[in-house]
């Protein structure tokens, strides 16, 4: 089954997908955030059970982080970003939500995709 929340990464510097990112999901609720997933991305750079099937997705502010320095450095590629993270916003939680990374050692840009 497909979490409501999907990501990837697109190493743009090198071309391809970027695989072994750890990623985290986690939940603003009650004043803190609440863990609701650890994964890594798969050879073609995606994470598609971020949550389990037992949590149901509400609304509320999300947030998604990426491990950069650990991709990098198995590279042996320096980088600027030691980690990026995605804060947004869920208003209907029965959508999908996909939030793509575009990612090189220096910079990084990231969307609402489907």
């Amino acid at each position: 089954m497909l979490s409501p929340i999907t990501t990837h990464i697109l190493d743009v510097a090198r071309g391809k997908p970027a695989e072994g990112v750890a990623v985290t999901l986690e939940h603003h609720k009650e004043g803190s955030w609440q863990l609701l997933g650890q994964r890594k991305t798969d050879a073609d750079g995606r994470v598609r059970d971020l949550l389990s099937e037992n949590v149901k997705l509400s609304a509320g502010a999300f947030r998604l982080t990426f491990d950069t320095t650990s991709y990098f450095s198995k590279m042996g590629v320096e980088s600027f970003y030691p980690s990026v993270t995605v804060t947004f916003s869920v208003k209907d939680p029965s959508q999908h939500f996909h939030v793509p990374l575009l990612l090189s050692p220096f910079g990084y840009s990231t969307y609402r995709g489907s």
